[in-house]
C-alpha cells in the first residue's frame, strides 16, 4: 500500500507534494551552475541583511528561482512565492520549496487566469514589506486591488523589460507608491540573461515543441533588443536565414550592420517559416500578417506576456483549430493554409522548455539578492521612483562571476586613474 503523503503545514497551493524529492535533486543540479548566488547566500547567512522583512515574490517557479529563494531565506527574509506565468511553473520545484525548505509557494503549472491572480493575492496575504516581481503583475495588483498594503512596503525589484516599462509608466503617472530597483537594466542582467539566456532557451523551446530543423528555414525575429539580438544570432548559428523586424530606427540599423535582412512585418510575413516575437508590446504579429503567411508557418513568443500575438483575432479568423502536437495548436485559415502557434503564445522558452540555463540566471539572481539587500539598507530613504541597479553592485556581480570562471583581469594603475580623472593632459 502506497504511503500517504502528509499535507504541508504552511500556507501554500501546489500540485503534488510527492514531487519534492525530484525538485530537490534538480534544484541542487542548478545550484552547481550558480556559484555567485551561492557566495552571496553564504554571506547572507552570516550577516542576515533581510531579517525582519517579509518578501513577496512573483517569479517563474524554476530550479534557478529556488536557489534565489534559498539565498533570500539565508538572509533572514520570510518568503512567499507565486508564479509570474501560468505555464512556467515546475511543480516539483514548488513541492521541494514547500516540503524541504518551509517556503510558502502558490503555483501550479497550467492554472487558469482566475487561479493565477488568486495565487498572487495569497502571496500578498502576509502583509509584505518588500516585493520581487517579473512582469509587474504583483505590483499592479498591489496598486489596484490591495492598496491597503502599500504603506508597509519599503521597496521592490523588477526582473524583466516588460515590468520595467509598466513601472516607468506608473512613475510618470505619479501612481508608483514605493521605490523599485530595475534589476532588468543591470549590465550583468540584460547583457547576459537577455542575450545569451533568451537566445539559447528560445531555440530550446522551439525545438522541443516542434522538433523542427532550423537550418535552411527562414526565421523572422520581431524586435532587436537584447533578447532579439541573442535569438537572431543563435538562429543564424543553426543555419537559419534570419529576417529582423523593428520599429526603432537605431536598432534596425544595428541589425543591418550585424548582417541581417530588415523588413516590415507585412513584407516578412509571406517569407517566414518561423516567427518569434521578442518586443514586450501588443499584437506584434497581427491578423493582417497571418493572412499573408505560408501554409504551416509557426508563430511563438519569447517577449513576456501572451499579447504579442493577436490570438483573439486569429481565433476569430480561423475556420477550426486542433492540437497537432503537445503545445502546438494549428489554426485552419483556409483549405490549404494553416498557421501553428506554440504554447498559446506564452513564453516559449519557459512553457515548452526549462527557461534560461542556470549559469546565466546566476548573475540575474545575484543582482536580485543584492538589490533586496540595498533596499533593506535604504528603507525609508528612497523616493517612489524606478531606480537603476547601483553600479557598484552590478560590478561586484561581474567580478564574482569572473572569479568563479577562473578569469583574471587587469586593474588601473594609480597613474592611469589620475589620467582618466584629469582634463589637463592633451595631445
Amino acid at each position: 500500500m502506497a504511503k500517504k503523503q502528509a499535507k504541508p503545514t504552511i500556507p501554500c497551493d501546489i500540485a503534488d507534494p510527492s514531487l519534492a524529492a525530484e525538485g530537490r535533486r534538480r534544484t541542487e543540479w542548478a545550484a552547481a551552475e550558480m556559484p555567485v548566488t551561492r557566495q552571496i547566500m553564504e554571506q547572507f547567512r552570516r550577516t542576515k541583511p533581510l531579517k525582519g522583512h517579509r518578501l513577496a515574490a512573483c517569479l517563474h517557479v524554476t530550479t534557478e528561482t529556488a536557489n534565489l529563494m534559498l539565498a533570500l531565506k539565508a538572509g533572514g527574509a520570510e518568503l512567499r512565492l507565486c508564479a509570474s506565468n501560468p505555464l512556467s511553473t515546475q511543480n516539483d520545484v514548488a513541492a521541494h520549496l514547500v516540503k524541504h525548505q518551509g517556503i510558502s509557494v502558490f503555483a501550479i503549472h497550467g492554472v487558469n487566469n482566475r487561479d493565477y491572480y488568486r495565487h498572487i493575492n495569497a502571496t500578498l496575504d502576509f502583509n509584505p514589506t518588500m516585493t520581487m516581481d517579473d512582469g509587474c503583475d504583483l505590483v499592479t495588483t498591489l496598486h489596484t486591488k490591495r492598496r491597503n498594503l502599500l504603506p508597509g512596503i519599503a521597496g521592490g525589484t523588477e526582473e524583466t523589460t516588460t515590468g520595467v516599462i509598466r513601472l516607468r509608466a506608473m512613475e510618470a503617472d505619479g501612481a508608483l507608491a514605493y521605490p523599485v530597483v530595475a534589476v532588468n537594466d543591470a549590465m550583468t542582467k540584460h547583457f547576459f540573461d537577455n542575450r545569451y539566456g533568451t537566445g539559447q532557451s528560445t531555440i530550446d523551446g522551439i525545438l522541443r515543441a516542434t522538433n523542427l530543423l532550423l537550418a535552411g528555414r527562414t526565421v523572422v525575429v520581431a524586435g532587436y533588443g537584447w533578447c532579439g539580438r541573442g535569438f537572431a544570432n543563435r538562429a543564424r548559428g543553426l543555419g537559419a536565414h534570419v529576417i529582423v523586424t523593428e520599429v526603432d530606427p537605431t536598432k534596425a540599423i544595428e541589425a543591418v550592420m550585424d548582417g541581417f535582412r530588415v523588413l516590415p512585418m507585412l513584407d516578412a510575413a509571406p517569407l517566414g517559416d518561423v516567427f518569434v516575437t521578442l518586443t514586450g508590446d501588443i499584437n506584434v504579429v497581427d491578423v493582417h500578417h497571418m493572412k499573408k503567411m505560408k501554409d504551416g508557418a509557426i508563430i511563438c513568443n519569447s517577449g513576456h506576456f501572451d499579447v504579442e500575438i493577436n490570438l483573439k483575432g486569429l481565433k476569430a479568423l480561423a475556420k477550426s483549430s486542433r492540437e497537432v502536437r503537445r503545445g502546438v495548436t494549428e489554426y485552419e485559415l483556409s483549405r490549404n493554409r494553416h498557421v501553428r502557434v506554440l504554447v498559446d503564445g506564452r513564453l516559449v522558452n519557459l512553457s515548452a522548455a526549462e527557461g534560461h540555463p542556470a549559469a546565466v540566471m546566476d548573475m540575474s539572481f545575484a543582482d536580485q539578492s543584492l538589490a533586496a539587500e540595498y533596499l533593506a539598507k535604504n528603507a525609508g530613504k528612497l523616493k517612489n521612483s524606478v531606480y537603476p541597479m547601483p553600479v557598484e553592485l552590478d560590478e561586484r556581480v561581474a567580478r564574482l562571476k569572473l572569479k568563479s570562471l577562473g578569469v583574471a583581469i587587469d586593474k588601473l594603475t594609480p597613474e592611469q586613474k589620475a589620467y582618466l580623472a584629469s582634463y589637463e593632459h592633451g595631445t
